[in-house]
C-alpha cells in the first residue's frame, strides 16, 4: 500500500506511536515559528523550562501582529521577544520585515521538513510541500526544547483540481469552494492534500492560499506535492540547494476524495461572518461596499499585488470607497517598488499600509460603523475586525479590485481582459531583516528585557475528583477564539499580561463574564459544536485558567483548542448525548464527579438534582497524565525532574 504525502512525511519524523488513523503520534519538529502576539507566551513558557538553547534545525520568531505602537506594550513585548531570540539561538525578524507565513516561505521554507508555529495559519507552509502545523504556543515551546509535537494521527482527504482556471478567477476561489463543500467543520481531524492536472498549473503562492485556507476547514493541515513548480520559486528565491521532490504514491489510499472542477469555478464570496457561507459574485452583485482590503497571508504575495496593481493602473477607487493594501514582506514591497507597480497602486487612491497583517486581525484600518468590508484575508468572524458591527466578506484579490472600482460587489469578470503579469526569475533577496542569534558562548552574557508588561503565564493544579461547579457561561455552536479571546488593536497589545488582558475574556458574548468567573470557584463553560475554532491563540485558553474556569464542557471541539485546554489543565469534555446540553443553564451549581478515575476510565458525570449527564474523556495517556498533573508546564516540570 503507498502513502500520501503527509504519510511519507509523518513516517520520516515519527518519535512515538504508529501510523495508525485515530492514536497519537509524536512528531519529530525541524522548525518552528512565533509571532508577537502569541510569541511572548510562548517564549515565557520556554524560559520556564531551563533551557539553555534551542534545540531544532531551526526557529524563527516574527513580529507582524502588533506593530501598532500607541503605547510602551507593544515596544516591550517586541524587544523582550528579540533578546529571547538572540540569547536563546532563534533568528528574529524585525517589524516591518512581513508577515510571518509569507517570509517563511519567501525564506526559509523546505519541502518535506516539519514546522508548528504559535498561529493557526502555519499551515501556509504546505504550498511548499512542507508539514506544517498551528499550534499553542506551549506545544511550540516544548519542540524549541527538542520535545516532540503530539497530535491525533489524522485521515487522509484527498482535493483534486481538473482542468484550468478561467479569466479573473483565482485561487482564493479555489479554496472558498473548498470551503462550500467541506464547512468549517469538514476538515477536522484529516490532513487535506491537493492533487490532480490543476495542480501543476499553480504557483506556489497560488498554492500556499489554498493550504493557508485550510485552516478554516478545521483541518490538521493542508499539503500540495514538492514539483517542478516547486523548484523554480525556491530557485528564484536562491533556494534550489533546499528543493526535495514530493508526491503521493500512485496507490496511496484517502478516507476521502474530491473534486473541484476549475473550468467550471466562477468568482466567489464568503458572506458574513463565517467562511463558508459561500455565493457566487454574481448573487451578491450591487451590495454597497465601503472599504476594501488586500493583503494579509493569505493574499498578499507578489503575484497578488502585480495583478492588483494591472488591474488598478489608470484607474481611481469608487468615491466613498476605502482601499488598503498590505504587500506581505519586505521582499514583495521592494519588488513593487522596482517594477513601478507600487505608482499603480497609489496613483489609484490606494492606501499602502505596513508590510503586517494589520486590519486582519483588527490592527488598524477598522470598517466604519454598520459598514461593509471586502477583504482578500481568510476569516470574517464578527467583530474581528475591530468594528463590531461591520459585515465583512471574504474575496479573491481580482474581485476586491473590482469592488473597489465600482463601489459595489462585483463579478470581476466585467473587468474586460486580464492584464498580463510576469514573474521575475529571480527575487530580490534581502535578509538583513532577520537578525541572527548570539553564539552560544556570547548568550551567556545576554540579559533578557522584561518590561512593565510583562507578565507570568498561569500554572494549572492538580483536578480534585469532586467539585461542586458553577455554570459561568453557556455559548451555542461554532464559538470561535475570537469570541473566547478577541483581538484588536485595544487588546493584542496585552498578551503578555494576563491579568489585565481577562478582562476582555468573552467580553462580547457576556460583558460581566470575567466578574463572574474571577468570584466563582470551579467555573465551567457549557459550549456547543465546533466550539473554539479559529485562532491558534493559547490565550483562549490560559485566561479562562486564570480565571478559575476548570473544564469546558462541549458537544465537539476544534483541534487546537482542545489541545491548548489539555495544556492549560482545563479539562475539555463531550457530551455523550447531545441532548443533554438542552438540560444545563447559566448560573447552575451541577457537581462534577468521577474526574480523577474518569481521565483514565473514559467517563465523568455532571450531576445536577435529578440528572445525572454523561461526559465523554477522549483522551490518549499523554493527555491524561497532563491534566492529572494540571496542564503542560507542570507535567512537563516533572518529567524533568524523573530524569
Amino acid at each position: 500500500m503507498g502513502l500520501t504525502i503527509a504519510e511519507k512525511i509523518i513516517k520520516n519524523h515519527l518519535v512515538a506511536g504508529e501510523m495508525v488513523r485515530g492514536t497519537e503520534i509524536g512528531l519529530r519538529i525541524d522548525q518552528t515559528l512565533t509571532q508577537d502576539a502569541t510569541g511572548t507566551m510562548a517564549y515565557l513558557e520556554f524560559e520556564a523550562m531551563g533551557l539553555d538553547r534551542v534545540q531544532t534545525e531551526l526557529s524563527v520568531a516574527y513580529i507582524d501582529h502588533n506593530t501598532l505602537q500607541c503605547g510602551f506594550e507593544n515596544a516591550d513585548d517586541h524587544e523582550y521577544i528579540r533578546s529571547v531570540a538572540e540569547k536563546y539561538g532563534i533568528r528574529f525578524s524585525r517589524p516591518g520585515n512581513g508577515i510571518c507565513h509569507q517570509v517563511h516561505l519567501e525564506r526559509f521554507g523546505i519541502p518535506g521538513k516539519t514546522l508548528i508555529g504559535s498561529d493557526s495559519h502555519t499551515p501556509t507552509g504546505g504550498g511548499l510541500g512542507m508539514l506544517s502545523f498551528g499550534a499553542g504556543g506551549l506545544d511550540v515551546a516544548v519542540a524549541m526544547g527538542g520535545g516532540a509535537y503530539y497530535i491525533t494521527m489524522p485521515k487522509m482527504y484527498r482535493i483534486n483540481l481538473k482542468g484550468c482556471l478561467t479569466d479573473f478567477v483565482s485561487a482564493k476561489d479555489i479554496a472558498l469552494e473548498a470551503l462550500r463543500l467541506l464547512t468549517v467543520k469538514g476538515g477536522v481531524g484529516a490532513i487535506v492534500e491537493w492533487g490532480g492536472e490543476g495542480v501543476q498549473k499553480l504557483s506556489v503562492q497560488e498554492r500556499a492560499t489554498i493550504t493557508n485556507m485550510g485552516a478554516e476547514l478545521g483541518a490538521t493541515t493542508s499539503i500540495f506535492p514538492s514539483d517542478e513548480m516547486t523548484r523554480k520559486f525556491m530557485a528564484a528565491q536562491g533556494r534550489e540547494a533546499d528543493y526535495v521532490p514530493l508526491l503521493a504514491d500512485e496507490d496511496a489510499v484517502y478516507d476521502k476524495i474530491l473534486e473541484i472542477d476549475l473550468d467550471t469555478l466562477r468568482p466567489l464570496v464568503a458572506c458574513p461572518h463565517m467562511p463558508d457561507r459561500v455565493k457566487t459574485a454574481k448573487e451578491l452583485e450591487g451590495i454597497k461596499v465601503d472599504q476594501v482590503c488586500i493583503g494579509s497571508c493569505t493574499n498578499s504575495s507578489l503575484p497578488d499585488m502585480l495583478k492588483v496593481a494591472a488591474l488598478l493602473k489608470g484607474k481611481t477607487v469608487a468615491p466613498g470607497v476605502s482601499l488598503s493594501i498590505s504587500p506581505g514582506s519586505r521582499q514583495v514591497l521592494s519588488m513593487l517598488v522596482e517594477t513601478g507597480a507600487l505608482n499603480d497602486m497609489i496613483g489609484a487612491g490606494a492606501r499602502i499600509l505596513e508590510c503586517a497583517c494589520g486590519p486582519c486581525i483588527g490592527m488598524g484600518f477598522s470598517p466604519r460603523s454598520g459598514g461593509v468590508s471586502l477583504r482578500t484575508f481568510n476569516r470574517n468572524f464578527e467583530g474581528r475586525s475591530g468594528t463590531a458591527d461591520a459585515k465583512v466578506y471574504l474575496v479573491s484579490p481580482e474581485t476586491a479590485v473590482a469592488a473597489a472600482l465600482t463601489g459595489v460587489i462585483t463579478d470581476p469578470r466585467v473587468l474586460g481582459s486580464v492584464p498580463s503579469i510576469t514573474l521575475p526569475e529571480t527575487y530580490s533577496i534581502d535578509d538583513s531583516g532577520v537578525l541572527l542569534p548570539a553564539s552560544l558562548e556570547d548568550a551567556k552574557n545576554i540579559e533578557v528585557v522584561r518590561g512593565p508588561n510583562i507578565g507570568k503565564c498561569p500554572i494549572g493544579s492538580a483536578p480534585e475528583d469532586v467539585m461542586q461547579t458553577e455554570v459561568v457561561l453557556k455559548v451555542e455552536d461554532d464559538i470561535t477564539t475570537d469570541h473566547i479571546m478577541p483581538a484588536g488593536a485595544k487588546i493584542l497589545p496585552f498578551r503578555s499580561n494576563i491579568p489585565y488582558l481577562s478582562r476582555f475574556c468573552f467580553a462580547a458574548v457576556d460583558p460581566m463574564f470575567a466578574e463572574h468567573a474571577k468570584a466563582t470557584e470551579n467555573g465551567i463553560i457549557i459550549g456547543g459544536a465546533n466550539y473554539g475554532q479559529g485562532s491558534s491563540r493559547e490565550h483562549a485558553a490560559l485566561v479562562p485558567l486564570y480565571l478559575g474556569i476548570r473544564a469546558v464542557v462541549a458537544k465537539s471541539f476544534s483541534r487546537i483548542h482542545m489541545a491548548n485546554l489539555i495544556n492549560a489543565g482545563i479539562l475539555p469534555l463531550i457530551f455523550k448525548n447531545e441532548a443533554d446540553y438542552d438540560l444545563i443553564a447559566k448560573g447552575d451549581r451541577p457537581i462534577l464527579s468521577n474526574v480523577r478515575e474518569g481521565l483514565i476510565g473514559g467517563e465523568m458525570y455532571l450531576t445536577l438534582g435529578e440528572n445525572k449527564i454523561s461526559l465523554v474523556c477522549r483522551f490518549t495517556k499523554r493527555q491524561r497524565d497532563i491534566l492529572l498533573a494540571g496542564g503542560l508546564l507542570p507535567y512537563t516540570k516533572n518529567q524533568k525532574e524523573k530524569g
